[in-house]
């Protein structure tokens, strides 16, 4: 499935950040957005794979499978901007092409362009409604805009969908948070039936989802399932452990009442490097909101 894939390019990605990101520019690396907190981030210089992905699309513009390649290539190196014209360009010559809807509303959110991107998604679902990944990040669009309910529907959607555990296991994870942010508790709870004792996930990168679901369920302690802080910018997998585990624990602060727990957690996660992870944007997004409430 496709959402493992993007995750594989999160890490390629990550990995190749080395220096601190507000020097960006320094460094000949693209502007891609200023935060929804003031914080300038940063893309990487194109390499080797995006020379060649250009090099093939001049060759012949309206393949969409290289135009595909190509904006991949782009968000592989945080170059999210550049792949959303990318992803416009190929709607261009193939506008009901539901792939290129899907990636450009994926690259729309990590732009926090959340009410582009759910256009750009629902269109992606109404074209290929047999998709999960579509119906999974629809439920991120509406997340994130703060529209739960309509999440918990798009994930519950994508869950119908799932044919293996590690489906499963990250559809649940988002069906859950959404619900509990939507005030539906006993629905929640219902939503982890699938998570039996003995689910396994088999992505490596999914591990961080179902302890959190273990959490949720009681089974883990908060204590055993926070990871320690990344060492730096170049801790990859502490990162991506970080962000995600920390954010799914400050939700559960914030359904149990307890908005200080969850702020203090939030401003650990927006001071690190992987600005496009789902963790890192929720916080954000959370931190955001909370300062303009004051």
């Amino acid at each position: 499935m496709r959402i493992f894939g993007a995750v594989a390019a999160f890490v390629l990605a990550f990995c190749t950040l080395a220096i601190d990101k507000s020097r960006g520019a320094e460094n000949g690396e693209p502007l891609e957005l200023t935060s929804l907190l003031g914080r300038k981030l940063y893309g990487l210089p194109d390499d080797g794979s995006i020379r060649a992905a250009k090099k093939a699309v001049a060759t012949n513009p309206k393949d969409v499978a290289l135009i595909l390649q190509l904006s991949k290539a782009q968000a592989a190196r945080r170059q999210y901007r550049e792949a959303v014209t990318t992803c416009t360009s190929g709607l261009a010559v193939a506008p009901v092409n539901a792939d290129l809807h899907l990636e450009r509303g994926h690259r729309e959110l990590g732009l926090r362009e959340f009410s582009q991107a759910l256009v750009d998604l629902k269109r992606a679902v109404e074209l290929n409604p047999k998709q999960l990944e579509e119906f999974y990040h629809l439920g991120l669009a509406h997340y994130f805009l703060g529209q739960f309910g309509e999440a918990a529907q798009s994930f519950g959607d994508a869950l119908k969908l799932a044919q293996t555990s590690d489906s499963v296991i990250d559809c649940s994870n988002w069906l859950y948070v959404s619900l509990r942010r939507a005030g539906q508790a006993e629905a929640a709870a219902r939503a982890l039936s699938r998570i039996t004792p003995d689910i396994k996930n088999k992505e490596p990168h999914l591990l961080f989802y179902l302890r959190l679901l273990r959490f949720y369920q009681g089974t883990l302690s908060e204590s055993q399932v926070m990871p320690a802080k990344p060492a730096g910018a170049n801790d990859i997998e502490g990162e991506l452990s970080f962000d995600t585990v920390s954010y799914g624990v400050g939700n559960w602060h914030l359904y149990n009442n307890n908005a200080d727990a969850a702020r203090a957690i939030f401003q650990k996660v927006v001071t690190g490097f992987a600005w496009n992870s789902w963790g890192f944007i929720g916080s954000e997004v959370w931190l955001a909101k909370s300062s303009a409430r004051q």
